[in-house]
């Protein structure tokens, strides 16, 4: 790696990589304030992550937010339409509720959106950059595609009240077939249509055996045009060798009033949570009163942190010691020499303290001589 790389941290030199590919595929910046009127995410707030948004009174009264949410934002203020598609991606900082901890949190988050006809090349261009973006980050990833068209069609036949729908749809989020089965009794639901609700929640794996399991579940239109555009999608990933590290996955479940067809999240190994999520969103479109469709998604770097502190092996490529009366004038030689070469070196008296370093260098007879070296 090289030094002005190293100086960065593992967000700061994703952003670069992700701009660089994002531009590439003629996605131009959005870039918006910090600051929108409270009753715009009031509005809208069921789309939000989170339910609690970070107010203030503006110096002309007004009630504002911190910006708890990008894609609004751009909703708001795109141009796209049918006839002529908008790309846009964002680098912005938003501000939600820390789950659990009772306070809020500035996260950092990468993303695009297009917006217009979202046709099965734009829903393709989209889930390869989200592929692409998560290869920028670590060569261990995977990706899990679900699509919302198979889950509400399921939904619709079941024909449940919304908030037993609602209760169905947690359960199967958390894959929990014992808490599928009690609502479905309690709901009086036919054997074979509480069993297709279990499977549902369980329906994980490669592309292809997934499909084929997805397919005798389907049991209308719905479902089945949700399974041949996945279809679809497996086929031009496998022409271009891209079905790799990809997996289906149906318990993945948004808002139905929003998500629309397919959905998306990333993972990489060292993250516990995943970093990338994203979907097509059509029905946010038509209530802000826009005619075009919609699919995207953004990149959580907050949850770098802890990847790039596991990710950096060293603190320092190399270790210089000296003891007392040792010549300066070699020393600041020998530094340079280091540091010209491209390495990263700290120089200090003997003592290693918690350094971390690959190779362990000493001060001898005015001269270097390499006492440990690790791999």
């Amino acid at each position: 790696m090289k030094q002005a790389e190293m100086l960065l941290k593992k967000e700061e030199r994703v952003i670069f990589s992700l701009r660089a590919l994002f531009e590439q595929y003629g996605y131009r910046k959005f870039k918006m304030s910090k600051f929108e009127e409270y009753d715009f995410y009031a509005d809208n707030r069921s789309f939000l992550n989170s339910e609690t948004i970070l107010t203030f009174t503006g110096l002309d009264g007004k009630l504002l937010a911190l910006k708890p949410d990008v894609t609004l934002s751009i909703v708001k203020n795109t141009k796209g339409s049918r006839e002529a598609a908008e790309r846009v991606y964002y680098n912005e900082n938003v501000y939600r509720a820390r789950k659990g901890a009772g306070e809020y949190k500035e996260i950092m988050q990468v993303g695009l959106e297009y917006i217009g006809e979202v046709d099965a090349y734009a829903t393709l261009e989209v889930l390869l950059l989200a592929q692409k973006s998560l290869k920028a980050i670590s060569d261990e990833y995977i990706m899990d595609v679900s699509h919302m068209g198979f889950v509400a069609g399921l939904m619709e036949e079941i024909g449940l009240p919304y908030a037993q729908q609602k209760a169905i749809l947690d359960c199967i989020s958390e894959k929990n077939a014992h808490g599928i089965r009690a609502i479905c009794k309690e709901a009086k639901l036919a054997e074979d249509m509480t069993q297709k609700l279990e499977a549902l929640a369980s329906l994980y794996g490669g592309l292809e055996e997934t499909l084929e399991k997805a397919k005798a579940l389907c049991c209308n239109e719905k479902m089945e045009q949700a399974v041949k555009e996945l279809e679809n999608i497996l086929h031009c990933l496998k022409i271009g060798g891209n079905e790799k590290n990809v997996n289906l996955d149906f318990s993945i479940v948004n808002d139905m009033d929003y998500y629309t067809g397919i959905i998306f999240q990333g993972f990489i190994n060292g993250v516990p949570s995943s970093i990338l999520s994203g979907g097509r969103y059509d029905n946010l479109l038509r209530k802000l009163g826009k005619d075009a469709d919609a699919i995207g998604f953004a990149v959580y770097l907050d949850l770098l942190e802890r990847f790039d502190s596991a990710e950096r092996e060293y603190d320092v490529d190399t270790l210089l010691l000296y003891e007392d009366g040792a010549d300066v004038a070699a020393l600041a030689k020998a530094a340079q020499m280091l540091t010209d070469n491209g390495q990263s070196v700290l120089v200090q008296k003997k003592n290693t303290g918690n350094v971390k370093y690959k190779q362990l260098l000493c001060m001898k007879d005015r001269g270097l001589e390499i006492v440990a070296e690790l791999d």
